[in-house]
């Protein structure tokens, strides 16, 4: 069923940076209405539902029911098939009425293209009033089977009439004919949420995912349970991974270090372990700074990040290594393994194998397409215990690069997984500008399904924002973060130069008082730490409590008895039962 035929007019109009004439969007507005067969208003209420972290890589024969029984668009989910034909500029599918600025909404839907072979199709959101349009999610789909799409918008501000539609971005094909194509849309799915749903959604995946319930059983020495004892828990040290990026400065400055011990357990060096810093010119290494820095981490008992082997991009590749082809280039990117990571073996948790390949080949280009899987073999020989990742950016930034969306990422590991490789992490840089967060939702349910740790490795707001409004922006990011089950580790790229400049945005000054972000950054930590917790056992000898996963110290005190220890909580779905037996001390 045709939902719409080609719209050059409204094309044009989505693309002008000229405003709109009030004719001009009356006029719009009533050309769509004729156009667009089926409309969508958005429900009253969605009270009670939670997010359907559901999401899919594979290219299936049949699509799978709408989630939320397609939300918003459920009558949607009642035409068989239908079509919007697209000519490489603008097609309208749905018509969407008294859109709120103060919603989440996530999108989802099931796609199919009858020609070219393969291409990126992106669905976007379109407001009539100001005709501003967003993207709000990509897939990479096939003519021989439906592809999955997720993703999610929210508005600036509330808009009576907007449009959701979908777009081709790119051709595999080149000779394929843009007006010979089709778009099939199917099993629909638009479901709004409060701000306030959203963030409870976080804290429950919070309590399921990074905190476990705990009771502890308190028994005197003849086995019979106490009632009363006194019970303290205090929190030693926090299981998830959570650190910034450290350089050279940080040496030898005791404020910097104090500062940064006191909230991080884990880091990553900035340039230091990079080629072009450990070895600017061919033979001469010098791996000086990087040991001095793996010296204060390990000294602190925090985990090391090893970013990264290679560098793709051939502006940060060693001046030197430029010149060099064939037999010499392969000699000496072999050298750059072994000479690495023998010297760092069991080190580092991570190593960044190829950074930023989704957008940059200068390897490959020279050495053939197997040259990362060469990398990834060598690597895994030379650090068994070292968890390999690729590491990329704009993958949950932005809906607009399509060669770091979820699906082109999915398909260059699959692509490398058929030479051999077996893939461990994936790494999510986030060099955000205003995060669109429900997008980074799906990316990352999306990104999920493969089972692979996932960490964010290079978390920053951009620069051009006010040091509050990066901050606000920095707590979404983290807050989406933290909760969501597939996220591993956080890393902020927030390393603090010579000159108390970062890349995009400090965490404090050059007094280490903090900046906003630092503010949130310490808000959080604190809320996702246990704080000290005291009780008593009850009627059973019990005690119950809520705990942030990490290890602990615990005291039992009952009368004249004392008992101490510590304890261990890792992830599982069951309580941790803990008994504490009381003795006379002899």
């Amino acid at each position: 069923m045709a939902i719409g035929k080609k719209h050059k007019e409204a094309a044009a109009l989505s693309s002008s940076s000229s405003p709109l004439l009030p004719a001009d969007r009356k006029a719009l507005l009533l050309l769509l209405l004729l156009l667009i067969v089926l409309l969508a208003r958005p429900a009253a209420s969605s009270d009670g539902v939670r997010y359907d972290y559901r999401a899919y890589t594979e290219c299936k024969s049949h699509p799978e029911p709408a989630l939320y029984n397609g939300g918003i668009l459920r009558w949607a989910n009642k035409v068989t098939d239908f079509r919007t034909e697209d000519d490489g500029n603008y097609s309208p599918a749905f018509v969407l009425y008294n859109m709120s600025a103060a919603t989440v909404y996530s999108f989802s839907c099931w796609v199919k293209i009858d020609r070219p072979t393969t291409a990126h199709v992106k669905a976007k959101i379109l407001t009539l009033a100001n005709a501003a349009s967003q993207c709000l999610g990509t897939a990479l789909v096939r003519n021989d089977c439906w592809s999955f799409l997720k993703g999610g918008f929210t508005l600036n501000s509330a808009s009576e009439t907007s449009v959701l539609y979908f777009q081709f971005a790119i051709y595999s094909l080149q000779t394929a004919s843009p007006n010979a194509s089709t778009i099939s849309i199917r099993s629909a799915s638009l479901q709004p949420f409060s701000p306030e749903q959203w963030n409870q959604h976080r804290e429950d995946r919070i309590q399921l995912n990074r905190k476990r319930f705990v009771n502890v059983h308190v028994a005197d020495s003849n086995g019979s349970r106490v009632v009363g004892a006194k019970v303290a828990v205090h929190q030693i040290t926090r299981d998830f991974p959570f650190g910034s990026a450290i350089s050279r400065t940080i040496l030898g400055n005791k404020l910097y270090q104090e500062w940064f011990n006191k909230r991080f357990n884990a880091a990553v060096f900035e340039n230091e372990l990079k080629w072009y810093a450990t070895e600017p010119y061919p033979g001469k290494e010098d791996y000086t700074v990087a040991d001095q820095l793996l010296q204060f981490v390990q000294a602190n008992d925090a985990v090391a990040r090893g970013h990264n082997i290679f560098w793709e991009d051939p502006k940060y590749t060693p001046a030197w290594v430029k010149n060099l082809t064939g037999s010499q280039l392969r000699a000496a990117v072999s050298g750059r393994i072994e000479s690495l990571l023998s010297r760092y073996k069991g080190d580092f948790v991570h190593w960044d194998v190829s950074n930023e390949m989704l957008h940059f080949d200068f390897y490959e280009n020279r050495l053939g397409g197997n040259a990362t899987v060469d990398f990834f073999d060598t690597a895994k020989r030379a650090d068994p215990l070292a968890t390999l990742f690729l590491n990329d950016f704009n993958v949950v930034e932005v809906c607009d690069d399509l060669s770091s969306s979820a699906d082109s990422y999915v398909s260059r590991l699959r692509q490398l997984a058929d030479g051999g490789v077996t893939f461990e992490g994936i790494g999510l840089e986030g060099h955000f500008g205003k995060p669109n967060i429900p997008y980074v939702r799906a990316v990352l349910d999306k990104l999920g399904t493969l089972r692979l740790p996932i960490w964010l490795t290079e978390i920053d707001i951009s620069s051009s924002f006010d040091p509050k409004t990066q901050a606000a922006y920095l707590e979404e990011v983290l807050r989406e973060g933290f909760a969501h089950p597939s996220v591993d580790g956080i890393m902020l790229w927030t390393a603090m130069d010579t000159n108390a400049s970062c890349y995009q945005m400090c965490l404090t000054n050059q007094n280490f008082t903090n900046l906003p972000a630092g503010d949130v950054v310490d808000k959080l930590l604190g809320e996702w730490q246990t704080k000290e917790t005291l009780g008593t056992t009850n009627d059973r000898g019990s005690f119950n409590f809520s705990a942030f996963l990490g290890e602990y110290k615990l005291s039992v005190t009952y009368l004249n008895l004392t008992a101490e220890g510590t304890f261990s909580l890792a992830h599982s779905d069951d309580t941790k039962h803990i008994n504490i037996r009381l003795s006379p001390s002899r």
